[in-house]
């Protein structure tokens, strides 16, 4: 029971989602000794669903394998090539199969307040035990719990995206792994894929008059709405936050600009061709920049910012680029933001 107790201490003892899934995993395999204790998550939508291996860790394993933060969605297996995962992801049961040579897998489903997430999924020597398979499901609650009060801190409740206290920690964890121009490193990193990382911001245009026009709760509705075209507009692994009011960011990571321009034009599009309840259709500007090695959050949220600034003032329903305008003479890399009317 001691040992229970210690290990329920270090679950909830930590605030990073990546180290929270590694420590249940860790205190599922000092308990129950398995062959093999995994946590995956669903990612991607539609029919190209896919399993993210969050924490896996097998006999004599020192430390959990993981899938990378920025991996392929394609080249992840496919939710239909595990069935027993599936059925236990449908079903919120689980699912329990002894296999050859008595192996035994057990399939646990991972939930959140809002949302069926993933699996918890144990290999053992035979058919996990009914006590032991209590004790699972009691720490998978605690474990639910405490996601939710995680979210509760990190999330906006409106829409569900991760709030402006943690995008600080997040942008810190990114443009630490910056080289600085020049370095043999960057060298190296010219040559790799995905190896940039960029911030946009995201500005609904004329807000004010749909909330003027339609009341708050419609205006919430719109933000609402907007927050899903933005999930599948983005990659499973953008993190998209909203600052407050109309104002959302997307921090990525693209090969060059180009593919960045078109992910956030992807976005504006969706929105543009998307049909409000009641308020019919609405643009958004955005603006966006590339991080650079020793930015500050501020440093690179202003960058995007002037390139909303000039949007706003240049017609609106655009995404435009901090360097592209600086590199046209749209923009001088040092100026202020003036006081304008943005909505």
């Amino acid at each position: 029971m001691s040992e229970l107790v210690e290990h329920l201490a270090e679950l909830t003892g930590f605030r990073d989602r990546d180290v929270l899934d590694v420590t249940l995993a860790g205190a599922f395999r000092d308990l129950l000794h398995p062959r093999t204790v995994a946590i995956y998550r669903v990612v991607g939508d539609g029919g190209n669903q896919r399993w993210l291996t969050r924490a896996r860790l097998d006999e004599g394993d020192a430390v959990a394998t993981a899938d990378p933060v920025w991996v392929d969605l394609d080249s992840l297996p496919l939710l239909r090539d595990h069935p027993a995962r599936v059925e236990a992801l449908t079903g919120q049961t689980v699912v329990t199969k002894t296999g050859e040579g008595e192996e035994g897998l057990s399939v646990f489903p991972l939930a959140t307040d809002r949302e069926v997430v993933g699996v918890l999924e144990l290999i053992t020597d035979g058919a996990l035990h009914p006590e032991a398979q209590r004790m699972v499901c009691s720490i998978l609650r605690i474990y639910r719990n405490f996601q939710g009060l995680l979210d509760y801190s990190e999330r906006d409740t409106l829409t569900g995206l991760l709030n402006r206290k943690t995008f600080d920690e997040s942008f810190l964890k990114i443009s630490s792994t910056i080289p600085v121009a020049g370095s043999a490193h960057d060298a190296r990193r010219a040559a790799g894929p995905g190896s940039r990382y960029w911030l946009g911001m995201i500005d609904i245009d004329h807000f004010k008059s749909v909330n003027d026009t339609y009341g708050h709760l419609i205006g919430d509705e719109v933000l609402l709405l907007l927050s899903r075209l933005m999930r599948s507009s983005f990659r499973f692994h953008d993190r998209l936050y909203r600052f407050g009011g109309e104002e959302f960011v997307v921090l990525m990571r693209c090969e060059n600009e180009v593919d960045a321009q078109r992910a956030f034009e992807r976005l504006r599009t969706n929105t543009m061709a998307y049909q409000f309840p009641q308020v019919g259709h609405i643009t958004v500007s955005i603006g966006f920049s590339e991080l650079k090695a020793g930015d500050s959050p501020s440093s690179a949220i202003e960058r995007a910012d002037k390139a909303v600034y000039w949007v706003k003032t240049h017609g609106r329903n655009q995404v435009q680029s901090h360097a592209d305008l600086v590199a046209r003479g749209e923009l001088d890399s040092s100026e202020k933001i003036g006081d304008v009317e943005l909505f």
